[in-house]
């Protein structure tokens, strides 16, 4: 039995469900996540990857289903517990939501100092340790329409570290990205994987999900229709769905 699974997980979701617009998004979907982790989310566009990941910080408030971060439970009416659930659980975001009239070291500073009241000279000082760590510490000065897509996704996952989360939700981090741009990304993540951070991602990236996820979660129509180890769901000859729709996604790039 792995070591962390006798640990009580970092996060957990319990039967989440969530309607928008009077249709079902989620059903009960339940996942537990344990330190240094790396859970991924697969499956068609329309399926619940992103809303899923958003329920669990409550960026979407689910309709049921309850969180619990390191065993405590979170309750939705507790606006401190709220808080303190989004500083612990950063998210990443497809489309790297940067303020645009702000510079790289100046997104990645401005949380430290609204939120964890930290002086700008210390805030700037950790802004620029992040942006060393995801390989940006000579672009800090340059400001959003002066970096490329993977330097703005670079920098999203830097303003992600320096609040020292517990856990990264990443939805889709490369889909916004030109092709040759999309190895830079994975590469701050793999090394994110290796330093032991704990992760839930939503990808189509699936040779990276294949080298780096302890769990892969395939999802349809909301809810989680097959979970296991990488080595089991997509091996050779495995007839699974997630052997399907990785076999359907290298289709799709060798024919364009």
């Amino acid at each position: 039995m792995n070591e962390a699974t006798q640990q009580t997980p970092v996060l957990e979701a319990r039967n989440i469900g969530k309607s928008l617009g009077g249709r079902p998004i989620l059903s009960d979907l339940s996942l537990s996540v344990y330190k240094g982790e790396m859970k991924v989310l697969i499956g068609p566009s329309g399926a619940g990857k992103s809303t899923f990941l958003q329920c669990l910080n409550h960026l979407i408030t689910p309709d049921t289903g309850e969180l619990l971060l390191n065993g405590e439970r979170i309750s939705p009416a507790n606006k401190g517990e709220l808080r303190s659930l989004r500083e612990r659980v950063g998210m990443i975001f497809q489309d790297f939501n940067l303020f645009d009239h702000l510079t790289a070291q100046e997104n990645v500073s401005i949380a430290l100092v609204k939120v964890k009241k930290m002086s700008r000279r210390d805030a700037s000082l950790r802004a620029m340790m992040e942006l060393e760590r995801v390989g940006l510490s000579r672009r800090a000065g340059l400001y959003p329409a002066e970096l490329s897509g993977g330097q703005k996704q670079r920098v999203a996952i830097a303003r992600a570290l320096a609040m020292d989360p517990e856990v990264i939700l990443l939805d889709e981090p490369t889909s916004a990205l030109d092709p040759e741009l999309v190895g830079e990304v994975l590469a701050a993540i793999r090394e994110l994987a290796r330093g032991g951070m704990t992760m839930i991602m939503a990808t189509h990236q699936m040779d990276f999900a294949r080298a780096l996820a302890t769990e892969i979660l395939f999802m349809e129509k909301g809810a989680i229709i097959e979970r296991g180890a990488p080595a089991s769901l997509l091996a050779p000859g495995a007839k699974t769905r997630t052997q399907a729709f990785f076999a359907r996604l290298v289709a799709e790039e060798s024919a364009c």
